[in-house]
């Protein structure tokens, strides 16, 4: 049953379906704002489909309402996420369904956003009948660092994590081989096209010397910010990440570098954190994780994807921040001596620890991925 008391029928949810599939289009074009669709239906055949496909352009529903026509009047509109109602960077959308003169509307769900919030009531009082709620669950999924940020002083965290049958990171010789294959390491890279920032620990930089950048034909709008937890600054100034770092306050089509340090490690060696600001760095000294995350926040990371190693999946999962754990599991067996992916994370007991729902499983080539959900949006 929705908002509006109307039974939920299955046209409904397919409908609405569509418009989270339609938002894809926008990913990694749209952030600060959320990912957003709109399907314009008529007599049961859809006649106008649309998607917030870049931060600036217009929004799902005009466009939806632009490809419909005069088809619009007398229309059920379906929209993934609640139309706005205040003037930014295009008109309210509610305006423009109120317009159109379309008879109903479904909202898969409210916007938490107190300036754009309150689009169903005011269709409601133009005579509109406003149905919100549908499949709310996978809208809220889509735009999970969105919701979450309206709620919470850190980034919304994804922990990846490539591991082998036997959850290992890497052999007993830590080589530095892939585990997993060219498909699993693509959708990594889309993951990345759709994060305000992506982390390691010092322990990767040191080890692998990432780049930590996109590649592949989705290009993000604004390229991730690259964050290093390395608590004592053993960043090395000649390392990839910071040669390519776009410092502060320059202007640079590289992507910056934050590395997120402890308070101790900064008094010990001024001098060391003046190298690596002279560098490229941009460094958060921090009393604790909690305090770094709210930071990042701060900067205006609202979605983190941390792609390991061990220590800072064990630091993570142990202050209870990860909100979904992806796993990309290679068909190899690494065997002994080989480093656990979990091998630094807090212990459980099985008859008392709960099972992670499972978001979504998939196959990527020979290799295996599983997102496990462990808070809500």
């Amino acid at each position: 049953m929705s908002s509006s008391g109307r039974p939920v029928d299955e046209r409904d949810r397919a409908f609405i379906r569509r418009t989270l599939d339609l938002a894809l289009a926008g990913w990694g074009q749209t952030a600060p704002n959320p990912l957003v669709g709109a399907v314009v239906v008529r007599d049961g055949v859809v006649v106008g489909e649309g998607a917030h496909l870049r931060h600036g352009d217009l929004h799902a529903e005009p466009v939806a309402l632009a490809h419909a026509g005069e088809r619009a009047r007398g229309a059920t509109v379906y929209v993934s996420l609640e139309p706005c109602t205040h003037l930014g960077k295009t008109p309210p959308c509610t305006d423009a369904l109120i317009a159109a003169g379309v008879a109903r509307v479904v909202i898969a769900t409210a916007d938490p956003n107190p300036r754009a919030a309150g689009g169903a009531g005011r269709l409601r009082d133009a005579g509109i009948e406003v149905m919100v709620g549908v499949e709310e669950a996978a809208a809220r999924e889509l735009n999970a660092p969105f919701f979450f940020a309206h709620h919470s002083a850190r980034p919304w965290i994804t922990l990846k994590l490539a591991v082998s049958i036997d959850g290992a990171l890497t052999d007993a010789r830590r080589s530095s081989a892939w585990l997993t294959g060219p498909e699993s390491r693509a959708e990594v890279h889309r993951m990345r096209a759709n994060s305000d920032a992506i982390a390691v620990g010092a322990g990767t930089v040191l080890a692998d010397d990432p780049l930590l950048t996109v590649r592949g034909a989705l290009q993000p709008r604004v390229a991730p910010v690259r964050v290093v937890f390395d608590a004592r600054l053993e960043t090395p100034p000649d390392s990839r990440i910071l040669q390519t770092a776009a410092g502060p306050g320059t202007v640079m089509p590289a992507p910056r570098t934050i590395l997120l340090a402890t308070r101790g490690a900064s008094d010990a060696d001024a001098a060391r954190r003046a190298v690596l600001e002279r560098a490229g760095a941009d460094i958060i000294i921090a009393d604790s994780l909690a305090a770094g995350l709210t930071a990042l926040k701060e900067r205006g990371i609202q979605s983190l994807l941390v792609e390991g190693g061990a220590a800072v999946a064990g630091a993570l999962l142990e202050a209870a921040v990860v909100d979904r754990l992806v796993i990309f599991q290679a068909p190899i067996v690494l065997g002994q001596g080989a480093i656990n992916a979990f091998s630094r994370a807090p212990a459980s007991q099985v008859t008392t620890t709960a099972r992670l729902p499972v978001v979504e499983r998939r196959t990527l080539g020979d290799d295996l991925m599983t997102v496990y959900a462990l808070t809500d949006p």
